[in-house]
């Protein structure tokens, strides 16, 4: 054959191999995480689901398609891929994200924490003009989805939604304070190790035997602020900041050296001098301290059952956070934790096409209720906690939904539907320092937390 005469056909097969690249690419979706351990393993396996659907998808389309001789499956612009990184604890995140918005390299979703809800609302670009954030009513509309707030739980999806009660963010991985406790250590000190304290006042009656009975840690805490500031707070119907706990809008001030908190805190005071209390961290430092064995009752993330299940060695219960009795109206309801997730401004109308789907696929009743089941965090559906209780889910782990009971069984009020506040991160890192001191150092909870709001308010007007 002449040279001059595979020309053509050499062009032809460039241009088809031009074609067969671009079509194989997949639109990538990256997604920021803060999951670990078997959390981590969790969101991996949900974004290879995600993207076999896809595969599967287009391989059925490929049926179609003329014989190549080759078994590969192209791939269309239509076709999408989530590639999962964990980015760090939520504060690395939120922090890494905030540095990626200045430099035009954020990803396609990322998953945030409860308290940076009003943060991430604010944020905007180096500019100072655009939001790095595009609402997911947006998003999905973009992507034909269609997405309904209703569909969550009210007191879910109220925390993540805007003044007309659009979804700002998607809620993801929810959880609530609980109470844990050992029932062989209760049974130990005479105690019933089928009635957990529903009250403060049970739980000292329990301290005091347990103590007695020679346990030496008898009750530690984790996420300290969080649990006997916050949610104690909510569960009591007091409010945490003037506004509306911050959903009234800018110039809101801490609420927190009411004579609620001082009493709470000083009654955690009194049993720490009395050695029924035991401080282990600011996060969740206490949770192995309970599942070793080493502390009798526990109270932090309901998400942290899993964890207990997995490690506990002995027979323990899971329950509502306690409340004080002598207050009107309570019990009220509990806040959420965890955190939701958010779709980055100025990426391609592909590129929110492909969030809006991984998201719908997120969002579907079985994909909720095999999350709820396997990582511990709360149902955040009706449909999913449904579901769960149809497979059994609650018989063979019974009172695990308790909590969720707990956050559900009032409707929410101003006080108890949650705190959307600017840089409450580093207001809870006030709270931690002081709320140390008095444990450390018998600091005065009233002057603690009055030095909480003095510190923690020139943030609020920043």
């Amino acid at each position: 054959m002449r040279p001059g005469g595979t020309l053509p056909a050499l062009i032809l097969l460039f241009a088809l191999m031009l074609v067969a690249g671009s079509a194989s690419a997949a639109t990538e979706i990256l997604f920021w995480h803060s999951m670990t351990g078997t959390l981590r393993e969790q969101v991996e396996r949900l974004a290879e689901r995600f993207n076999e659907i896809q595969r599967a998808g287009k391989a059925a389309d490929s049926r179609s398609m003329p014989a190549t001789g080759n078994s590969r499956v192209y791939w269309s612009a239509s076709d999408y891929k989530v590639i999962p990184v964990y980015e760090g604890n939520y504060d690395e995140t939120m922090a890494a994200l905030m540095a990626a918005a200045k430099k035009g390299t954020t990803p396609h979703i990322v998953q945030i924490f409860d308290i940076g809800t009003a943060d991430m609302m604010a944020a905007s670009d180096d500019s100072g003009r655009a939001p790095i954030v595009k609402p997911i009513h947006e998003v999905m509309a973009i992507g034909g989805q269609r997405i309904n707030p209703e569909t969550y739980l009210p007191a879910i999806s109220s925390y993540y939604t805007d003044a007309g009660g659009r979804l700002l963010s998607l809620p993801f991985n929810s959880s609530t304070p609980a109470l844990y406790i050992n029932k062989d250590a209760f049974r130990g000190a005479g105690l019933d190790p089928d009635r957990p304290p529903r009250t403060w006042h049970e739980m000292a009656i329990a301290a005091a035997k347990l103590k007695a009975a020679g346990s030496a840690c008898v009750y530690t805490t984790g996420w300290q602020s969080w649990i006997h500031v916050e949610n104690a707070g909510a569960l009591h119907n007091q409010p945490f900041a003037s506004h509306d706990n911050g959903f009234g809008g800018p110039g809101a001030k801490l609420l927190i050296d009411a004579p609620f908190y001082v009493r709470h805190i000083s009654m955690l005071a009194d049993w720490n001098q009395k050695g029924w209390f035991t401080y282990a961290g600011r996060k969740n430092e206490a949770e192995p301290r309970f599942y070793k064995g080493e502390c009798a009752m526990l109270t932090s993330s309901s998400a942290a059952y899993g964890d207990i299940a997995r490690n506990a060695r002995f027979d323990f219960a899971i329950s509502p956070l306690p409340y004080h009795a002598d207050v009107k109206g309570a019990p009220q309801n509990t806040l959420i934790g965890g955190a939701s997730l958010w779709v980055t401004a100025g990426k391609s109308l592909d590129e929110y096409k492909g969030a809006a789907r991984f998201l719908n696929f997120l969002s579907q009743r079985e994909i909720q209720a095999e999350w709820h089941q396997q990582t511990g965090y709360l149902p955040i559906s009706q449909a999913a906690y449904d579901l769960s209780r149809k497979q059994g889910y609650y018989d063979r782990n019974a009172g695990i939904d308790a909590p969720l009971r707990a956050m559900t069984a009032k409707p929410q009020t101003a006080s108890s539907k949650g705190i959307r506040l600017r840089n409450l991160v580093r207001i809870r890192s006030i709270i931690d320092e002081e709320l140390e001191a008095v444990w450390s150092q018998g600091r005065s909870p009233r002057q603690a937390l009055e030095d909480a709001v003095k510190r923690g308010n020139p943030l609020l007007r920043q």
